[in-house]
């Protein structure tokens, strides 16, 4: 068998995973978790399982008895969620006896996947980041010396509940503060809490660098403007981005992170620009795929065929995106920006002239249009799935 590809999980992150791939004849099987299955629904998908184990170790085991079974010796695996990624980071060293890794050990994952972490290597670069606080208990929390409004997120997301579902809950005064910090104690411990300043503005401020990096030197890369995401305020994933010039202000600081952690494999680190103060202000580091990555392929950086080069030690030519490139995912694009135009937030021309341009569609190909009939009725059973135990998350 051809060596191929394992993508842990089956969303649209993985799905463009599964198309860069595959159009190169690349064999690529999904392993499929919770709702998230269009990934799996691709004429390129070569086989498709439910991705086995409880937790990591179950999971580890579970992936190396899959190699043995199938001959998979030498495949590549990509993760598609930080919690894949850090699971791979965690059992390095045993998925390396069977497997090619495009995404980097531990010791350098876990810089991204703790936010607290991230926030010390900011500090160390004396690169600028939001405000954060700690707290031991809801009373400790509403007693800070903090100005409103302030978001409460966890430092890791290890399991899903309503405050990891969300990424962040909105406080806007000290009662507030108290009964949501109360709230979130009782679904993360309270060690993981992080409470942070919350930077004014929509997506027209946020701004990502992405990479494929090898020992923190990056082969190739792309700048974004993440105009739109889904929720507005603090979004768990990007609607609507642009390809952009590469800016100094934005490459010089992301650079110098990866540059520390020696960080190998696809990376996006995440800004958003304070109008406060003009800053750009260091918010993520995503350690796998992001969301938008399937435009970049169509401005000239092709990042999962070039991670599954790297991984095989194969010459990986150096490459920048061309700016000006679109990407929108309608279904959660739409309700957002209804919301936003009904807000007064949105103009309505402006949001229909984006979404007429030409751009990139993050489910729709003409050479696989499966996952885009799909989507609507995998959407709609997700969300009744979702509601009848009581959880809209």
């Amino acid at each position: 068998m051809v060596a191929g590809a394992l993508v842990l999980g089956s969303d649209y992150r993985g799905l463009a995973v599964v198309r860069s791939l595959g159009r190169r004849g690349i064999p690529v099987w999904v392993l499929c978790e919770g709702d998230d299955v269009l990934g799996a629904k691709s004429r390129y998908t070569t086989k498709q399982l439910p991705l086995a184990g409880e937790n990591d170790a179950e999971r580890c085991s579970f992936l190396l008895q899959l190699a043995a079974e199938h001959g998979l010796d030498g495949w590549a695996l990509f993760p598609t969620s930080d919690e894949a990624a850090a699971m791979i980071g965690r059992a390095h060293e045993r998925l390396q006896e069977r497997f090619i890794l495009t995404s980097p050990p531990w010791s350098v994952l876990r810089w991204a996947y703790d936010k607290r972490l991230t926030n010390r290597l900011a500090e160390s670069l004396q690169l600028p980041h939001p405000h954060t606080w700690a707290a031991e208990s809801a009373a400790e929390a509403a007693d800070l010396d903090l100005e409103f409004p302030v978001i409460i997120k966890p430092a890791i997301k290890e399991e899903l509940n309503q405050l990891t579902a969300a990424k962040a809950w909105r406080v806007d005064d000290r009662g507030q503060l108290r009964e949501r910090f109360a709230e979130a104690e009782r679904l993360v411990e309270p060690s993981l809490l992080m409470i942070q300043e919350l930077i004014p503005g929509a997506g027209e401020s946020q701004f990502s660098y992405a990479a494929l990096c090898d020992r923190g030197r990056p082969l190739a890369s792309a700048v974004a403007r993440r105009t739109r995401q889904y929720p507005a305020d603090f979004g768990r994933a990007s609607t609507f981005v642009e390809t952009i010039e590469p800016r100094p202000e934005i490459v010089e600081p992301s650079q110098r992170l990866l540059a520390e952690v020696g960080f190998s494999g696809l990376v996006e680190v995440e800004f958003k620009r304070d109008p406060r103060d003009g800053e750009l202000k260091l918010l993520d580091i995503n350690p796998r795929v992001w969301g938008w990555h399937s435009v970049c392929q169509r401005a000239g950086v092709d990042f999962p065929w070039l991670a599954w080069r790297l991984a095989r030690s194969e010459p990986v030519p150096a490459s920048r995106c061309e700016p000006g490139v679109r990407w929108l995912r309608l279904s959660t694009d739409l309700p957002t920006s209804l919301h936003e135009i009904a807000r007064g937030r949105l103009p309505l021309g402006s949001y229909l002239r984006s979404i007429l341009s030409r751009h990139e569609s993050a489910i729709f190909a003409k050479d696989d249009p499966w996952p885009a009939l799909l989507e609507f009725h995998l959407l709609l059973l997700t969300l009744l799935r979702r509601l009848r135990h009581g959880n809209a998350v």
